[in-house]
């Protein structure tokens, strides 16, 4: 059950309804009246909202869903209890607060038919004790863009065909019934793995998933809520696994779980921290895996969503290579913007919203747990508390890193309320966030749903704008993808594939198109299964797909879809109609 996704209902509502004036709906005396006020519900709901709903949602500012301060003194409780029952039936019944909903975020939440009146109440008690914030962060700028890429993706002739591999087993009877996020492989053997957040490592053994490392049950202190993003994160395998033995991961913690390496000042509230880990076998080929882990190092997060989702090598480098051996770890910005904490990016001494490069066989860092490779660009600072492990910076959710065949280094960074953007990476470089949102200038002391054109002093900045984007017409956040280095499907060869995570479109640009200045163009494919066109919410059954894509060690190509568990492999790309 994901009520974090019905709270997302619920803001964006008041924030139609305080832009709206003719939508008042009732008295507000009559609303407070309505609300609980017990000391009991009141914490009760403040509980279940930090863990379910603080992944998408403060009191101050927008974020993935828009702030949920005042929002009982102008919006009708029973009217939120309707649409949380089930939002899709209010919104076709014509209701004009649901359909400026839908039309505002261009998406349907799953209906919450499942919630006890007592659940909601609290929430609702909670939520009545919060403010409505300063105007400025919520008020529409007049001179703000209304569509910043007025022209539309357009479907290109390529149509891939998918074909299903294997199912992930549910770890939810409730919602979505995995959240599968990452596939991989192991170098030596080339066997597959896909990494559920609620805490499983599953190994593909003939395409049928065990599981390989559990590890809710090797780390006590493990959580996977708030939802999202939050769990077992990402893992990769050392280039030597079949010889060295060492796995490394990421997952979630408590706050206050551990001695955070990466802090703030105390009077900032964590929400969580992340732990990088390595772990060493001593029998690389056991199966489940057997070993012990050591720290390298955590990170304390203000809030739940936007943490350390990537960490990977660069498949490209060999022995003897530069980057042979060193980690590429991608940390967001732990929704430190949006919670009014902006300094804590694109800081020199801070960690967040950066990507990082560290040497785990070293001992140069300053906890001597890992090592700071000569080469980073910040390595020789002058600056005594600058973060050294820091590869570039500036970035909201550095989601996915990838490498083109030419040696480009990609990553998706999914946004705030208008650009999902891909960018190349060079060492140095700063990106822009939060005083950019793609190629657009955004005020983080505003409303931040307000984006607009570059100043004249743009250049000034120095900062590195992405190789391709796309607006919230076309979809919500980025799905970081591959350039396509199999031969199973020679049509997509030269092409890098993404997509979207909510609305499961299938997107590519010319990998050859991909340079820094300018923005590539992005198509649309169409996908069919079985010789018949379909889409990716049509297969999920799920109006969020949640698509996630992954690469094996041919460069063949797969998508995963959380809501349903399914992975699938791209087999065929045909250009031209295909039987519907």
């Amino acid at each position: 059950m994901y009520f974090k996704q019905f709270v997302i209902a619920i803001p964006v509502l008041v924030c139609v309804i305080g832009m709206v004036s003719s939508c008042t709906h009732s008295k507000s005396s009559d609303k407070v009246e309505a609300v609980v006020s017990d000391t009991a519900s009141i914490q009760k709901g403040q509980t279940i909202f930090a863990q379910q709903c603080g992944a998408c949602h403060n009191f101050r500012q927008d974020g993935i869903g828009p702030q949920l301060g005042g929002v009982t003194s102008v919006v009708s409780i029973d009217w939120i209890k309707t649409f949380i029952k089930n939002p899709q039936g209010l919104i076709h019944s014509g209701d004009e607060r649901a359909q400026q909903l839908h039309e505002k975020f261009k998406t349907i939440m799953p209906s919450f038919s499942s919630f006890t009146e007592d659940e909601l109440n609290c929430v609702v008690a909670f939520l009545n004790t919060k403010a409505a914030p300063d105007p400025k962060r919520t008020k529409v700028d007049p001179d703000a863009l209304k569509n910043p890429i007025p022209e539309p993706i357009a479907m290109s002739d390529l149509t891939i065909g998918i074909e299903l591999i294997t199912t992930i087993p549910a770890s939810s009877t409730e919602g979505q019934l995995t959240r599968i996020c990452k596939m991989d492989f192991r170098p030596d053997t080339k066997e597959l793995f896909v990494v559920d957040l609620r805490g499983k490592l599953y190994q593909l053994l003939n395409n049928q998933p065990k599981l390989y490392l559990d590890m809710a049950k090797e780390k006590p202190k493990f959580i996977d809520k708030p939802g999202l993003a939050t769990g077992f994160g990402s893992f990769a395998f050392h280039p030597e696994f079949k010889n060295n033995g060492l796995l490394y991961t990421t997952h979630v913690e408590s706050p206050g779980s551990g001695k955070a390496d990466f802090a703030y000042d105390d009077s900032i509230k964590v929400t969580l921290q992340w732990v990088l880990s390595e772990w060493k076998t001593e029998s690389p080929d056991a199966f489940p895996f057997r070993g012990k882990s050591r720290e390298l190092f955590r990170v304390n997060m203000v809030g739940a969503y936007h943490g350390v989702q990537e960490i990977t090598f660069n498949p490209l480098s060999k022995p003897g290579d530069e980057d042979y051996g060193l980690l590429y770890i991608g940390i967001g910005d732990g929704a430190s913007v949006e919670f009014g904490f902006p300094f804590l990016v694109r800081s020199e001494d801070k960690i967040w919203g950066s990507i990082l490069r560290i040497d785990p066989s070293g001992n140069n860092s300053k906890n001597g747990k890992y090592g700071i490779p000569a080469a980073n660009p910040f390595a020789k600072s002058k600056n005594p508390d600058a973060v050294r492990e820091r590869f570039a910076y500036g970035f909201r959710n550095p989601h996915r890193i990838t490498w083109t065949k030419r040696g480009q280094m990609l990553a998706s960074n999914i946004g705030h309320h208008n650009i999902e953007a891909l960018y190349m990476i060079l060492p140095g470089r700063d990106y822009g966030w939060p005083i950019r949102e793609g190629t657009f200038l955004m005020k983080y002391d505003e409303n931040m749903s307000n984006i607009f054109s570059l100043p004249a002093n743009d250049a000034s900045y120095n900062i590195t704008y992405p190789v391709a984007q796309y607006d919230h017409d076309e979809g919500n956040a980025i799905s970081g993808g591959f350039e396509y280095w199999g031969t199973a499907v020679p049509e997509l060869q030269g092409k890098c594939i993404f997509g979207d995570i909510v609305k499961g479109r299938v997107f590519f640009v010319k990998a050859d198109e991909l340079k820094i200045g300018k923005q590539a163009t992005i198509q649309e494919m169409k996908v069919s299964i079985n010789g018949k066109i379909t889409t990716m919410i049509e297969l999920s059954g799920a109006q969020k797909v949640d698509m996630r894509f992954g690469r094996d060690h041919k460069g063949e190509l797969y998508v995963m879809t959380k809501p349903d568990g399914k992975v699938y492999r791209v087999v065929s790309a045909r250009t031209g109609e295909v039987h519907q």
